[in-house]
């Protein structure tokens, strides 16, 4: 049996007890371990993906590759119990165990580790005309009574719902990390003030209605994404740049 928690904020501890099983982590996130003995665990990289299926591995990295979800993964195997410990330039680390059927989407740069119970995907939106992470999304099912996903976050996350309120749930897509749900509607802001520089950056939003309800988690650190639409060469929406103090 193999579960996940994490580990004073910014580590993900994995532990095995009886052996047989495997996970997949991001590559290089192993940062130490132990067990009874000599080391029962290994690392493999993943050379297509996480699909069992051969084919099925294929697609999933020609469509990573088109969408840019690129995601370099390993397995860890455990032949007996153990627990090992994972982590990524000191970011955050949230545990979700999913349902059978439930389904989290988030961006490939913030998966840390899965468990082989997680039936791992590329979905389009169908959207992403603004922001490079609204185009694709991957997604992680569960197809398990121990299916878990550990998420990197840049910072402590905010945690915003509305399966109870109904309220309509706005938020940066380059902030978003990932949401548990239905899919968001991206609404866009652009004018005239785009085009000269006096964009607010705040042009284009992930939106999720009362209509359709998610959780999504979102950190306190956008990424530089977004498309030039300005003459003074600024990004509708990109991550500002820190501000100089003038002694």
């Amino acid at each position: 049996m193999i579960t996940f928690e994490t580990c004073n904020e910014l580590c993900l501890k994995i532990t095995c007890q009886g052996g047989g099983g495997q996970i997949f982590t991001k590559a290089g996130a192993f940062i130490g371990g132990e067990c009874r003995g000599p080391k029962n665990y290994t690392f493999t990289k993943v050379m297509l993906g996480p699909q069992g299926n051969f084919g099925q591995a294929l697609l999933g990295q020609i469509a990573r590759r088109f969408t840019g979800e690129n995601l370099p993964l390993m397995k860890v195997e455990f032949n007996g119990d153990s627990v090992t410990y994972y982590a990524n330039d000191q970011q955050h680390v949230l545990v979700y165990k999913l349902m059978p059927n439930e389904t989290i989407s988030v961006e490939s740069e913030n998966i840390l580790a899965f468990s082989s119970e997680c039936k791992y995907g590329v979905r389009f939106l169908g959207q992403g005309v603004i922001s490079q992470k609204g185009l694709a999304t991957s997604t992680l099912t569960g197809q398990g009574d121990n299916s878990y996903v550990a998420v990197l976050i840049d910072g402590n996350p905010l945690v915003l719902s509305n399966y109870s309120s109904g309220s309509t749930i706005e938020a940066d897509p380059d902030a978003v990390v990932c949401w548990i749900g239905a899919d968001p509607t991206l609404r866009t802001d652009i004018s005239w003030r785009n085009f000269i520089g006096q964009s607010s950056g705040e042009s284009y939003m992930f939106e999720w209605s009362g209509g359709g309800a998610a959780t999504v988690i979102i950190q306190p650190m956008e990424r530089a994404s977004g498309v030039d639409v300005s003459m003074d060469g600024r990004r509708s929406g990109s991550r500002p740049s820190a501000q100089r103090r003038i002694y």
